[in-house]
């Protein structure tokens, strides 16, 4: 298993390798791992695809202490390890933080951005926090209706909540407080550079209107909503995500 080091420790990566100069990275949302990209390290496309475990996070070593600044170190130590030419970020919800965030300290070193379930500003709820912090069986029990929709097969929402379930509580809940502290809003119409926006038309997480927002505001962007999906869009409709992300990527 490929394996980087950040701060004298490991931090884990998959990866499905192009003959290629050229990356996309996948960065995961809060309480998740690598794991969740598994159908999009399967795209029809002459780029690298690497998906990271960021720190404290599967099977990436612990940290005692998470935050976004460390997050976003973990991400830039990722692309200066693997050197590619031409650099994608795409963030689902928290990892779309954490892309912002890359844009934002060093615009010119991508190529594009693709945001999935993600916003400008991630305010989170009460009860998801208290949750994650004092009941975690709690949320996870909440899962399977707050984070999908209603059809989604049982074995997907099934697979996701016993992958959630082995993560660190605590490190959950500082996911969720990074984002329910993010806030970008007065900077978003300064991304300049092409953009793929995704939402599933259910979420109830991160609703369409935050996508919308994006479009509104960034010039170079693309919204693509997606049926019959909800939080984790890329989970529930990854042939439908798959074909916005070869069609965005295809045209840069």
């Amino acid at each position: 298993m490929p394996y980087f080091n950040f701060q004298d420790q490991k931090l884990f990566f998959q990866i499905t390798e192009s003959k290629s100069n050229k990356a996309i990275i996948f960065i995961h949302g809060s309480g998740e791992g690598s794991q969740i990209w598994k159908n999009q390290l399967e795209l029809d496309l002459d780029y690298n695809l690497i998906a990271l475990d960021l720190p404290s996070h599967f099977n990436s070593d612990y940290y005692s202490k998470v935050s976004l600044g460390l997050y976003l170190d973990a991400v830039i130590a990722l692309v200066d390890h693997l050197r590619y030419q031409e650099v994608i970020l795409c963030g689902h919800s928290l990892g779309g933080a954490i892309a912002q965030a890359y844009y934002f300290k060093y615009p010119r070193d991508l190529k594009a951005l693709i945001l999935i379930a993600t916003g400008a500003r991630l305010r989170v709820s009460p009860n998801i926090l208290e949750a994650t912090k004092d009941n975690f069986q709690q949320y996870l029990d909440w899962i399977p209706s707050g984070a999908f929709y209603r059809k989604t097969p049982e074995d997907v929402v099934q697979e996701y909540v016993n992958d959630t379930a082995k993560m660190k509580p605590m490190v959950t809940f500082a996911d969720y407080k990074i984002c329910d502290l993010f806030d970008t809003l007065n900077n978003t119409h300064k991304i300049n550079l092409p953009c793929l926006i995704i939402c599933g038309d259910k979420d109830i997480l991160t609703p369409p209107k935050y996508s919308k927002y994006f479009k509104e505001k960034i010039k170079n962007s693309k919204l693509e909503i997606i049926k019959k999906a909800g939080h984790l869009v890329m989970l529930e409709q990854p042939e439908e995500v798959n074909e916005a992300i070869v069609n965005f990527v295809s045209k840069l």
